[in-house]
């Protein structure tokens, strides 16, 4: 599985859209759209960047749903990917509705724990949304045992320590992380941070049952002359990337047994 991110309004609303559809013409399974914030404290300096312009541009939480719902329209489950606060700001269960509204199938919270949920776990199960917390190499097996029961939908492992953005080599911690959240749960485990090429997507896709890129797609579009540019960079791209995890699915060494489906995907 190939799940793809972008901020919604970078370059511009439009602009993220067209890009966003790029993706998924070209292979990408999951969309995540992001929603820019002013202290992004996660973020490496790529996306830092392409938030920047997004709020410089005005862009708001009411475009970030408007992008999911013209995502959504593909067929392509989409999720949101924030920090919290955004959502406490707009209210939590008028997000929820909003975002279920919009054609959302869940939110992944960066900063916000599973144990102190802030009314979130309420607020998704009735709106029937997946929700989707962070684990990382420096997770105790009791903390990922916390996260991944709150989680529904799949769970975030992130593949290095530190903020995001491409790497020109992988993560030899990301196989370990993967194997002990998958020793607590039988949810699907995407790995993201780091993966920017189809060679690297590969890789991941033989151990893990999702392949999250981010940077390396904001990448394109920030060093494109033209959005028209940019927008086929990103399509290209997703073909490398979707191209690689392909591969890696069709080789039956690459990882024991069928991965579970995301409920994102089409479960309940």
């Amino acid at each position: 599985m190939l799940v793809g991110y972008l901020p919604a309004g970078f370059p511009t609303v439009d602009g993220s859209i067209a890009a966003l559809h790029a993706m998924v013409d070209a292979g990408v399974d999951v969309i995540e759209v992001g929603l820019p914030y002013s202290d992004p404290v996660m973020d490496g300096p790529t996306i830092q960047r392409a938030g920047e312009i997004a709020l410089d541009g005005g862009t708001r939480t009411r475009d970030v749903l408007a992008t999911v719902t013209a995502v959504a329209a593909r067929g392509v489950p989409v999720l949101v990917m924030t920090y919290w606060n955004p959502v406490e700001r707009y209210g939590v269960d008028r997000f929820a509705r909003d975002l279920r509204d919009a054609g959302g199938a869940g939110l992944i919270t960066t900063d916000l724990p599973p144990d102190d949920d802030a009314g979130w776990i309420a607020a998704s199960d009735d709106a029937g949304l997946d929700r989707v917390f962070l684990v990382s190499p420096s997770s105790t097996d009791a903390r990922i045992g916390v996260v991944a029961a709150a989680c529904r939908g799949f769970l975030y492992a992130t593949a290095v320590m530190g903020v995001t953005g491409a790497r020109d080599e992988g993560s030899a911690a990301a196989p370990l992380l993967v194997s002990r959240v998958r020793a607590v749960t039988g949810l699907p485990v995407g790995v993201g941070v780091g993966v920017s090429n189809g060679a690297q997507a590969a890789a991941v896709a033989g151990f893990a049952d999702a392949v999250i890129v981010g940077s390396a797609f904001v990448r394109r579009l920030l060093d494109a002359d033209s959005l028209a540019g940019g927008v086929a960079g990103v399509g290209r791209l997703a073909v490398e990337l979707a191209e690689g995890v392909r591969s890696a699915r069709a080789d039956p060494m690459a990882t024991p047994g069928t991965p579970p489906a995301l409920s994102t995907v089409g479960e309940g």
